[in-house]
């Protein structure tokens, strides 16, 4: 009877996962095994792929000008990062840290600007960064610079742009964790005489890393493989990884060579992720 109902319980729960192994199947495992068997292809004259397997598409990818690009990518994505944490975990601390009944008005209010189509926000940083920008026009009304700073078309713009775009991604995590934590260990510690510095560094950030590092996830990811916000707001020496991949597939025609770069990128971001679980798991421990 008990082996009757324990094969039953199996089956319900198979039949439940159906649904979901179908859509992961159909929508993920095999558009990404495609892929994979593309990166192994050749291009075409015009285009399209010819089935000569060869790695001299992964062996393109160390080729001087793809690795300054993956650099580059790398940089950019790490500075998003970086500066999303350094404005978004004190926006945190201070939602977390407010009466119960203002914190859902302040994460609401923080989330209405980002209600707006990702790429409208984007092109109004354009009007916000160019030449002729609402700063440059500002600055040169009033007399504070002569000529128009260069705030377009280069990394910075990129930079300025993720990092407001994926600003969300850091703080809301960052928000959980520091809303979870134990206010009396941060009283305790200021009985034992330690200043404000030393109970944010032994006791506040050590408790609320794993929230940290869950935002540092979320933001560095996307930020690698960004290619709308570079697409409007880097110029042409400013090209990342998506960028790259974009052209590979739509202009230059080149899917073997693009589906190559697609899976360096993603053991990039394996990579990324692995070092993720490892810290996160190290962190909860600790914690």
């Amino acid at each position: 009877m008990l082996k009757s109902l324990t094969r039953k319980r199996s089956f319900l729960a198979a039949f439940l996962l159906l649904p979901s192994a179908f859509w992961l199947i159909v929508f993920f495992l095999i558009p990404l095994l495609l892929v994979f068997v593309y990166s192994f292809g050749q291009r075409g004259t015009y285009g399209g792929v010819v089935w000569h397997l060869t790695l001299k598409n992964y062996i393109r990818i160390f080729n001087p000008l793809y690795i300054k690009i993956f650099i580059r990518s790398v940089w950019i994505a790490v500075a998003t990062t970086f500066f999303t944490f350094l404005i978004g975990y004190p926006i945190a601390y201070y939602i977390a840290t407010r009466p119960k009944k203002w914190q859902g008005a302040l994460v609401i209010g923080l989330m209405v600007p980002f209600w707006t189509n990702f790429l409208v926000r984007t092109y109004a940083w354009i009007l916000i960064l160019r030449n002729s920008g609402l700063i440059n026009r500002s600055l040169m009304s009033l007399g504070i610079i002569s000529h128009p700073l260069p705030l377009y078309g280069n990394n910075l713009a990129i930079l300025i742009g993720l990092v407001y775009g994926w600003l969300p991604d850091m703080i809301l995590p960052c928000y959980a964790a520091i809303e979870g934590l134990d206010f009396s260990l941060v009283e305790a510690a200021r009985d034992l005489y330690a200043n404000d510095v030393k109970v944010f560094l032994k006791v506040i950030f050590p408790l609320t890393l794993p929230g940290v590092l869950a935002g540092t996830m979320l933001v560095f990811i996307p930020s690698l493989g960004a290619y709308v916000t570079p697409d409007l707001l880097g110029g042409a020496r400013s090209v990342m990884i998506g960028n790259l991949i974009k052209q590979q597939f739509l202009s230059a025609r080149d899917w073997p060579f693009g589906s190559a770069i697609t899976f360096v990128l993603m053991a990039v971001m394996l990579a990324g992720t692995l070092i993720y679980l490892k810290l996160g798991g190290e962190s909860s421990g600790l914690a």
